[in-house]
């Protein structure tokens, strides 16, 4: 049982430790979970800044709904960096809603997100509980530019564009190789999914700010499309993104298509051990902690409608941060005050956009939105 309202389960991972240490400048209690304590204690001596001045406790668990059940008893938010999500997540939702806490985790998996609005969004807000997936810079700081173009009235069409500088970590990879492997991408289209070609390859984004063009994905179709759904302003969504790396960005189409000529005839199993294999192939250590000089972010929203169109560019730095500061940020909110909306919620609808704007402008991760309207 949870001594602490707050557990980061996974914290041992790249994320996990920039999650505690934003937990830490909000003075938040936590417990540090996943599998292994040795990990953990070694993850928090080593990798959290100012660790000997937080409020924590270091908890193995094995990841069983009942294990996690029993642990998360008594916190009140769980944030969970443990991918791939559509593998892991269903264990640790359903201790959530078993234990009575908030959800929240990091995840890019659009095929999780419809799994958690479709299959566990009614229950949890009934239960009066917010389930939040996707609390992450590459989808929550896109979201807040968009949402900032939608305070201009009669747009319906959001076309959203996402870099940062600086590479996947080996769970990301991971991450991307499985859902490449098992899940289609989709964007919305007259608010109904429509899947992404599978071979389109590469797209080239004009960016601003810059005059080089940037390589594009559809990265898995990311959030936005799911959150947007369900919103009566837009209809048309669609988001692609990537590294400023081109020559890394050139290198993922073959990665992920290798990988899956290679999985197309083995069992469930074989194939996660081979993917496995492949993305520690690709990233088998890792990043370096963040340089603002060197990992920079944009996120670039362009929203239109019959008779207007607003442009919003988000510029910032450190995305993997930015993940971090939001994660903490929404355990902090909550221990507080109720969400905004219970159930199924992206980070903006829960919290509010010009909210999470203000905290990643006040810990110098994002500069001031820069918009540009024609109506």
């Amino acid at each position: 049982m949870s001594t602490k309202p707050v557990i980061v389960y996974g914290a041992s991972g790249y994320t996990g430790r920039l999650v505690c240490e934003y937990l830490r400048e909000y003075n938040v209690p936590f417990i540090a979970a996943g599998r292994s304590a040795e990990k953990l204690q070694d993850s928090m001596d080593s990798h959290v800044a100012g660790i000997e001045t937080a409020d924590y406790e270091v908890v193995a668990v094995e990841h069983t709904v009942e294990a996690l059940t029993e642990l998360f008893q008594g916190a009140k938010v769980v944030l969970n960096t443990v991918g791939p999500f559509s593998e892991l997540g269903p264990a640790v939702v359903e201790a959530c809603l078993a234990a009575g806490c908030h959800y929240t985790d990091t995840t890019g998996e659009q095929d999780w997100l419809i799994t958690c609005d479709e299959k566990y969004g009614a229950e949890f807000a009934e239960a009066g509980l917010l389930l939040s997936p996707g609390i992450a810079h590459m989808y929550t700081t896109g979201e807040i530019a968009a949402q900032v173009a939608l305070e201009t009235p009669g747009l319906d069409t959001l076309d959203i564009a996402v870099f940062w500088g600086g590479s996947p970590t080996i769970a990301s990879t991971r991450t991307i190789l499985v859902n490449a492997a098992t899940s289609s991408a989709y964007f919305l289209q007259q608010n109904e999914y429509a899947p992404f070609d599978p071979a389109q390859g590469l797209v080239p984004l004009v960016v601003p700010g810059q005059h080089e063009l940037a390589q594009s994905l559809p990265w898995g179709g990311t959030s936005h499309p799911v959150w947007f759904k369900r919103d009566p302003r837009v209809a048309n969504c669609r988001a692609q993104g990537g590294v400023f790396n081109a020559a890394l960005m050139t290198n993922v189409p073959q990665i992920v298509a290798s990988a899956l000529e290679a999985t197309k005839d083995m069992d469930e199993e074989q194939r996660n051990e081979a993917l496995t294999a492949t993305a520690r192939q690709v990233m088998d250590q890792m990043p370096p902690r963040e340089n603002p000089r060197l990992n920079k972010s944009l996120d670039s929203v362009h929203a239109s409608g019959p008779l207007g169109r607003v442009h919003v560019a988000l510029h910032g730095n450190s995305n993997y941060k930015q993940t971090g500061l939001l994660q903490a940020y929404a355990a902090y909110y909550l221990l507080q005050q109720p969400p905004l909306r219970v159930g199924f919620a992206s980070g903006c609808q829960a919290f509010g956009h010009r909210e999470l704007l203000g905290v990643l402008q006040a810990f110098g991760l994002v500069s001031a939105p820069v918009v540009t309207t024609q109506v």
